[in-house]
């Protein structure tokens, strides 16, 4: 069941998405080689519950972490540990929180240290791709229209692989609420958008094939080719004309440039 959500309901959402965005930022200002990706995890949480907040994520069907920290091959869904992040890797960081009732669910992948040219176009083409869904979600468009657009740009333009086994999702009371939004598919398919919709749209790229493993501790979602993957979530209220695009990808990007350690985007 879909749950619409009110103007008021829309602003609580904001509030929370926009914590996300800050909590990357600070993640953003002092990401760095040497670091383990469980330091990471306390910095998200320590600035999510500083800030009057619960992290949505710790707890969740027995994750164990506040954020997913998934390095280089991993996709979505890695456990923070020991691991020492090093120059050269990519480190997608996943995170949500629970204020007032209501979730926000933001994801930002960051290049640590310097990266081939390739792996940089591949972060750009992964965020040019979230955008080109978010364009689609307006009042009276189609999931559907959201998954191609997507798929269109990443696969037929720029030869990457979109993962099929993971999909964004409706967002509000709950993290994951109907529908379901998938990175590929059908102009014209699936459910209309209608106003007061609010939905997490999340490709999640591979620099080579679509297809994926899952490990072990079954949770992290790994190319089934090691071949890196990159990922990015924003959180949209369907409006019409215009899509509302809850979260924001700004002070991330702002505090990405101010550290030497990190590598932005061509």
């Amino acid at each position: 069941m879909i749950h619409y959500k009110t103007k008021e309901e829309i602003e609580l959402i904001r509030q929370s998405a926009q914590l996300v965005s800050a909590t990357l930022a600070e993640v953003a200002r002092q990401l760095k080689p040497g670091m383990s990706t469980l330091q990471v995890d306390a910095i998200a949480e320590t600035f999510i519950r500083d800030h009057g907040a619960v992290p949505s994520f710790k707890n969740y069907k027995g994750f164990p972490a506040t954020c997913c920290i998934s390095v280089n091959e991993a996709i979505v869904h890695g456990i923070p540990d020991q691991y020492i992040i090093k120059e050269g890797d990519l480190v997608s960081v996943d995170v949500g929180v629970y204020s007032n009732g209501f979730h926000g669910d933001s994801a930002y992948t960051f290049a640590v240290g310097e990266v081939p040219a390739h792996v940089q176009k591949l972060i750009a083409a992964t965020k040019t791709a979230l955008l080109k869904g978010v364009e689609k979600a307006v009042v009276g468009n189609r999931i559907g229209d959201i998954a191609y657009a997507i798929q269109e740009y990443v696969e037929k333009e720029r030869g990457y692989g979109v993962v099929r086994e993971l999909v964004g999702h409706g967002l509000g009371r709950n993290l994951h609420e109907d529908p379901q939004v998938p990175n590929y598919g059908r102009r014209g398919s699936g459910a209309v958008l209608k106003e007061g919709l609010v939905i997490a749209i999340e490709p999640m790229v591979n620099l080579g094939t679509r297809e994926v493993e899952y490990l072990e501790d079954n949770w992290t979602v790994v190319t089934r080719d090691r071949k890196v993957s990159v990922h990015f979530e924003h959180n949209v209220a369907v409006a019409k004309g215009k899509p509302d695009i809850l979260s924001t990808f700004e002070p991330i990007e702002a505090a990405e440039r101010e550290n030497p350690n990190l590598t932005a985007a061509l």
